[in-house]
C-alpha cells in the first residue's frame, strides 16, 4: 500500500532554512513522478517543485533560486531544501506521487507544517 510520510517542518525566522523529507513505501520509487505541494491558509494547494515522468525538474517561480528538490532512490526518500525562507512560504507542505502505467492516481502524504515569521 502506498505510504508517504513527511517530516522536517517547523517554525523559523525569515531568512532561515529548513529541509523537508518524505519517506516513501509501497511502490517502485525510482520510476515514480514525485514532488512537493504546499497550501497556505485560505489558499489553493499549489505546486512547489517536482520531478516529472521524464526526470526533469519544475519549480514554482516564487521559489526558484531558493529551494532545491532531490531524491534518494536507495533510501526511497524525497527532499526539499528550503533556503532564504519568507513569510509567504508559510503553509502545509505535502509530498505527492503519481505512478505508472497510466499516471492517473495521485497519492498524498498528510503534510508537515512550515511557519516562517518576520
Amino acid at each position: 500500500q502506498v505510504q508517504l510520510v513527511e517530516s522536517g517542518g517547523g517554525s523559523v525566522q525569515a531568512g532561515g532554512s529548513l529541509r523537508l523529507s518524505c519517506a516513501a513505501s509501497g511502490f517502485i520509487f525510482s520510476i515514480s513522478a514525485m514532488g512537493w505541494y504546499r497550501q497556505a491558509p485560505g489558499k489553493q494547494r499549489e505546486l512547489v517543485a517536482d520531478f516529472t515522468r521524464a526526470g526533469t525538474v519544475n519549480y514554482a517561480d516564487s521559489v526558484k533560486g531558493r529551494f532545491g528538490i532531490s531524491r534518494d532512490n536507495g533510501e526511497k526518500k524525497l527532499y526539499l531544501q528550503m533556503n532564504s525562507l519568507k513569510p509567504e512560504d508559510t503553509g502545509v507542505y505535502y509530498c505527492h506521487v503519481k505512478l505508472p502505467p497510466n499516471w492517473v492516481r495521485a497519492y498524498w502524504g498528510q503534510g508537515t507544517q512550515v511557519t516562517v515569521s518576520s
